[in-house]
């Protein structure tokens, strides 16, 4: 099994590269999915939110409330590092769990793990190769604002608040630079499966 780390600011195309490494047989892992899964009602990790910061974050149906455990984050730093010490525990076994399965089910896979806030989380995972998609801050802006319709100042605030772009390309093994056409994306992407199957 080959574990690779997949990295990006947000709107950086690491989704399209995701998604063109599943199209060549690569098992995709995807952090956002695990990090919402691990807060499901009935959880461990949501009874330890609810314990913490109290009940007006859980919602009627016993689900979480994300505007309002984010309003309380947000503006706190130690309640941001108290809900990461809960969440992030739990996405590491899930994740693990994930990857071991993949590996059980064809030793020979590749395990992508799409991850955000790699950097910024700075993870214990055993990548065996970490992959940034990389694109300037003005075109991720850009894309925010013309294709998710995200308010200019909304992006520009958005962007600012991750790692930085010389902060991901310091961990970077491979860089795909995504400021270009889909199609110089997605042949980048290509190079990349054949080295690893290489």
């Amino acid at each position: 099994m080959q574990l690779i780390g997949l990295t990006g600011g947000i709107a950086s195309g690491k989704s399209t590269i995701a998604r063109r490494l599943a199209e060549h047989g690569a098992v995709v892992v995807d952090a956002d999915r695990i990090a919402r899964e691990v807060v499901e009602p009935g959880t461990p990790a949501l009874a330890q939110i609810a314990e913490s910061f109290g009940p007006q974050v859980i919602r009627e149906d016993g689900s979480l409330d994300r505007p309002a455990l984010g309003a309380i984050i947000f503006a706190d730093e130690d309640a941001r590092l108290r809900l990461n010490a809960i969440t992030h525990p739990a996405v590491l076994a899930l994740s693990t769990e994930r990857f071991r399965a993949a590996g059980e089910a064809d030793p020979d896979v590749v395990v992508v793990y799409d991850v955000p806030l790699l950097v910024e989380s700075a993870n214990e995972y055993p990548f065996d190769l970490i992959v940034v998609a990389h694109a300037s801050a003005d075109t991720r802006i850009r894309r925010l604002v013309e294709l998710r319709g995200t308010d200019e100042a909304e992006a520009r605030r958005r962007v600012g608040s991750q790692a930085t772009d010389e902060e991901r390309l310091a961990v970077a093994d491979v860089v795909i630079d995504t400021d270009g056409t889909l199609e110089q994306t997605l042949a980048q992407t290509d190079a990349l499966w054949d080295k690893l199957r290489g």
